[in-house]
């Protein structure tokens, strides 16, 4: 619990500095409009992280007389877990991917998509629920909004300060930095943030892996969904916006050929999360 309120510390941080950074350069006032930016964005994800998330994925509340499985698991493992049930819900998306989102485990939601449901055995689904559970009793959602609201508030703010450079917003003089420096600054800006929120995410990702198998009792179910999930997301494509890749289980971006993949890379490698839960079990 320390260690993420620490990274939740960290990312606001991160988000205000960088925030300060790109409204000073549009004068003094501009630092004060950044910060206030900034903590506008962070409060609106807290607060509005579940809705975005679901309403992102289309996912509509699963209905319990035609996934009656999917009800009973989920009781089950918050039993377990000695957590309330999170409200459930089902994406109509093919590609099999599941995310948890909501502020803390009274305010949360699991969502699966209907490709997990057909791809996967009961068992793998399990694990999987066990993984997203766990992220809501590690208090990692938080965690994750403010870093997809860090990398969508920043890339935001950084657009606007790049059209303002090219159509006269920047100046040289007292009250503002020159137009360089504002392009300069809009360029590396969404870079620094993303770095931040990737970080920060394979670190959660790892020991969700880790705390689901123990909830279940065996991390197998698990490390074969997780080969399942990565081998269809490179040829099931999913319409979803960069910034909410991090909340699924496994990035459904994965078949976009992006370069520098690597260092953009919202997840540990599917191989290496396989191997953890592997040689731990």
């Amino acid at each position: 619990m320390f260690r993420n309120t620490l990274k939740t510390t960290v990312l606001l941080a991160g988000l205000g500095g960088l925030m300060v950074a790109i409204g000073s350069l549009f004068g003094r006032g501009g630092a004060i409009i950044g910060l206030a930016l900034g903590l506008l964005i962070v409060g609106f994800s807290y607060w509005k992280s579940d809705s975005l998330a679901i309403r992102a994925a289309r996912a509509v509340p699963a209905d319990e007389a035609r996934h009656p499985e999917y009800f009973a698991i989920m009781r089950d493992l918050a039993a377990k877990a000695d957590m309330p049930l999170p409200k459930l819900y089902i994406s109509p998306e093919l590609q099999p991917n599941a995310f948890a989102t909501g502020r803390n485990p009274h305010h949360a939601a699991v969502a699966v998509t209907e490709g997990l449901l057909q791809v996967c055995t009961w068992d793998e689904v399990c694990g999987v629920l066990a993984h997203e559970l766990s992220h809501v009793r590690n208090r990692d959602i938080l965690i994750g909004s403010v870093a997809a609201a860090v990398a969508t508030g920043i890339s935001f703010v950084a657009n606007m300060a790049m059209w303002g450079a090219m159509f006269g917003g920047g100046h040289d003089d007292d009250e503002g930095a020159s137009p360089i420096a504002v392009l300069a600054t809009a360029l590396l800006a969404p870079i620094a943030a993303g770095l931040l929120q990737m970080a920060l995410s394979r670190s959660r990702e790892f020991e969700a892996d880790r705390t689901g198998a123990e909830l279940t009792g065996d991390g197998e179910p698990l490390a074969r969904a997780l080969e399942k999930l990565e081998a269809y997301a490179q040829r099931v494509p999913m319409d979803i916006k960069p910034a909410q890749a991090q909340a699924f289980i496994v990035n459904p971006l994965t078949g976009r050929q992006v370069s520098f993949a690597n260092l953009f890379r919202t997840h540990p490698t599917t191989a290496e999360r396989v191997a953890r839960l592997r040689t731990t079990a």
